[in-house]
């Protein structure tokens, strides 16, 4: 695969030298792993519509969803090499290449609600993890929401104990890992895309995601059961090849900027709806049963998961950890 991207890389240097001096259009090949129904799709397509009103059509957006060009451990490195010039990465993509501080994202019941996440992401905690991307040649544009997570299996997920033995697909990401672990379940990385046969085959016994993850890619249809936990969340950074960026004109940068503001305003007040939406499909399908947990059980699974805080200190930062939590103003139990 590294040979595919480098040719694709090699063909990208040859029909485009540079963008301040291309011919119009500029080509943006923005590639994504999810459906273009799903928040981050809509997203995209929305910034591809904008870029090309601001600019005048001196950009051209090409859109490229589902994992058509990438898959995820490919797409980072699709980037990095100028084979694609956008993305848009889950938090936790970025700690296998470096980057572990946005694995901070992916502790358990460390972010309450949306309102307590945007403090974070548009302040200057936010910008400041932004900034880590310059050094792996890539910039950081914007946080773009998906939701938060819920837990599916062929069996009943109500305690801890449920979780024994099971394997759980995962992003490659140490926090996740650690979270499931600690539930004493078996993580699997695996690639999104592969998700959906994975549950039918029964490679993996269950996953997390979002409601709108979850009906977009139909997993419901393969899953007995799904608990809402909603005991993690998953957002995505919009990068871009940062020598790509840097030599843009400031006439096109800086519409494509206005277009990547409007665009993550319009994804992020979407996002909400989509999974509000998501799930209320997945309910009138009648494929999956929908579980709820009384306070008790939420309780227990919080603090079955606090270890995680502890494991993963280390690779994260405690620092981080407690800015993040200060900046939130809550602990992880409350």
């Amino acid at each position: 695969m590294r040979k595919f991207i480098l040719a694709a890389a090699s063909i990208a240097a040859l029909t485009f030298v540079g963008p301040a001096s291309a011919q119009s259009p500029i080509v943006i090949k923005f590639s994504h792993v999810v459906a273009t129904n799903t928040p981050k799709g809509q997203a995209a397509e929305k910034f591809k519509e904008l870029a090309e009103k601001y600019t005048g059509g001196k950009v051209k957006v090409e859109v490229y969803p589902n994992s058509q060009l990438y898959k995820d451990k490919e797409e980072l490195e699709a980037l990095q090499l100028g084979a694609v010039q956008m993305l848009a990465p889950s938090n936790s993509k970025f700690g296998p290449i470096g980057v572990k501080e946005f694995e901070v994202f992916d502790l358990p019941y460390i972010l309450p609600d949306l309102k307590t996440l945007r403090k974070v992401t548009d302040g200057p905690l936010g910008a400041k993890l932004l900034k880590k991307l310059d050094s792996k040649g890539m910039t950081g544009l914007a946080y773009w929401d998906n939701g938060f997570k819920q837990m599916s299996a062929n069996k009943k997920l109500v305690a801890p104990a449920d979780y024994k033995g099971l394997k759980f697909r995962i992003q490659s990401s140490k926090v996740l890992e650690a979270q499931f672990r600690s539930l004493g379940a078996i993580p699997q990385v695996m690639a999104f895309s592969e998700v959906y046969q994975a549950l039918q085959t029964g490679v993996v016994d269950g996953q997390e995601n979002t409601w709108s993850n979850i009906y977009t890619q139909k997993m419901h249809e393969v899953q007995k059961y799904i608990t809402e936990t909603n005991h993690g969340y998953i957002g995505y950074v919009v990068v871009v090849n940062k020598k790509f960026w840097d030599e843009l004109p400031a006439d096109i940068r800086e519409p494509l900027s206005k277009a990547m503001k409007e665009a993550t305003e319009f994804g992020n007040s979407q996002s909400a709806k989509e999974n509000e939406d998501a799930l209320a499909e997945i309910k009138k399908s009648g494929k999956s049963e929908i579980v709820k947990l009384t306070p008790e059980q939420d309780e227990a699974m919080r603090k079955a998961m606090m270890p995680v805080y502890k494991d993963v200190a280390s690779r994260v930062g405690q620092p981080l950890i407690d800015e993040f939590l200060k900046e939130t103003g809550r602990g992880p139990l409350n």
